[in-house]
């Protein structure tokens, strides 16, 4: 196998793993500053103990997002030091100002969120939570900034010639808000947010099946739903927001995630099936017209397709389509969850439903499913291009990295990243297991409650 490909693998496998946790992470910080607000507003000790359990969660999620993220740094180095050269001046600004202004104020902020209940007056340590959760939205912000000026590149130009030519920023603005980047932030912030959403909802399933911590599965129950409720519908916008930018600006990519492989109007789209490069079909069942209308609101729209574009040019085309159409089946999955959870609520029937119940702790595999293959669409739908119809990713690879390299290497993160997911489910189940009233328990000593404690400051 050739060094790109497997070049690509192992980033793949590392971003993937990686990418497992900022989600969570946000996701539950947004949930936190949510549960904390309500008890200093309302002081019911109960939402004191929600936040205390998810903050707990969330600490275990953003340690590893730290220590998986930083491989990320020495493989642009090491597996794409052409890429790293060629868009250093203007991806690294990015990375920059992420690691000054993002990660620093999550970083800083963590501890007095983490141990500072009984330290600090109440609207400090609220205030310390929301730095926590600014910060994550933040660092979220200048990736996807990053990423998505490798998608839609503006406010640069190229200096140099050969092997010095290299992109610089012209416009910093320019680089940030380029034409892709407010589209795909929103798409990936909303899905942080249902995968918080639904960690939430998960446990709490799980707590109603198993019937103990009924208050506490009560309350989070009905602040998940109507949080997943709320995202579900306004990630089916912010995907239809996001699909006519991608057929404005990318049209390969678009013509790859449904198989469009001729240039026509009435385009279907397709609800399952797989395409065939070889012989350019699609074998799917498809609703004739949905594609176009989605894309110009007509169904006489043309949408553009894969013939305009040379075979060297094309993406994976059956990988990009199945990967783009999981994603789809993952949001439909999580908003029958969000719906069946909602029809608990008001049949005021929250703790029955045994096999919703049961539906719903495996809900929460879904938005990280969802994040996974739509992180996949769109790099895989990028290519060949490394940053788009700039460099090739053939351009980016570092010459002196040989296949043997890579594969010792692609070994040993794979061996690393099994063991760090089976401590994270362990230590993960461990907290779920023991619940809040063992949280509160065991905690006692060290979080007493501000509001009636004098050692707060």
């Amino acid at each position: 196998m050739e060094v790109i490909t497997l070049s690509r693998i192992q980033f793949a496998l590392t971003a993937g793993f990686h990418y497992l946790y900022p989600p969570l992470s946000i996701g539950l910080s947004l949930m936190i500053v949510i549960m904390e607000g309500i008890y200093l507003k309302t002081k019911n000790p109960l939402y004191r103990t929600m936040t205390m359990f998810w903050t707990r969660i969330f600490a275990l999620s953003f340690a590893m997002g730290v220590a998986t993220g930083l491989v990320q740094l020495f493989a642009f180095g090491n597996n794409w030091s052409e890429y790293s050269r060629f868009v250093g001046d203007v991806f690294g600004s990015a990375l920059a100002a992420e690691g000054v202004f993002a990660f620093f104020l999550e970083a800083g902020f963590i501890g007095l969120m983490l141990f500072g209940w009984n330290r600090v007056k109440p609207g400090i340590h609220y205030m310390a939570s929301i730095c926590v959760a600014f910060g994550a939205h933040f660092s979220a912000t200048w990736i996807v900034a990053a990423n998505s000026w490798m998608q839609t590149p503006t406010g640069y130009e190229i200096v140099g010639t050969g092997g010095e030519a290299h992109a610089i920023i012209t416009s910093f603005w320019g680089m940030i808000f380029n034409p892709s980047f407010l589209d795909r932030l929103t798409h990936v912030l909303i899905g942080c947010w249902l995968t918080g959403a639904f960690m939430v909802i998960s446990v709490c399933a799980y707590y109603f099946l198993k019937k103990k911590h009924l208050d506490f599965a009560r309350i989070g129950m009905k602040l998940g739903i109507t949080i997943a409720f709320v995202m579900a519908i306004l990630q089916l916008f912010s995907a239809d927001s996001s699909a006519r930018l991608v057929a404005k600006y990318q049209p390969a990519k678009l013509a790859a995630m449904e198989g469009i492989y001729q240039t026509q109007s009435h385009a279907p789209m397709s609800l399952i099936g797989w395409p065939d490069s070889e012989t350019e079909e699609v074998h799917a069942i498809q609703i004739p017209g949905l594609l176009s209308f989605l894309i110009g609101r007509s169904v006489a729209q043309p949408v553009v397709g894969l013939d305009q574009f040379p075979k060297s040019d094309w993406p994976n085309v059956p990988a990009v389509f199945q990967f783009y159409h999981v994603m789809i089946y993952m949001w439909c999955g999580m908003f029958l969850g969000a719906i069946l959870g909602f029809i608990l609520w008001k049949r005021k029937a929250l703790e029955k439903g045994k096999w919703i119940h049961r539906y719903l702790v495996l809900c929460v595999a879904f938005p990280f499913i969802a994040n996974e293959v739509g992180w996949f669409t769109a790099e895989m739908g990028r290519q060949p291009w490394i940053v788009y119809n700039v460099l090739r990713t053939s351009q980016g690879a570092s010459p002196s990295v040989v296949a043997s390299q890579v594969i010792g290497s692609l070994i040993m993160f794979s061996v690393i990243y099994i063991f760090l997911f089976s401590l994270f489910i362990f230590l993960l189940n461990r907290k779920i297991k023991a619940g809040p009233e063992e949280e509160k328990k065991g905690s006692a000593a060290l979080y007493r409650d501000p509001y009636s404690s004098p050692s707060g400051v």
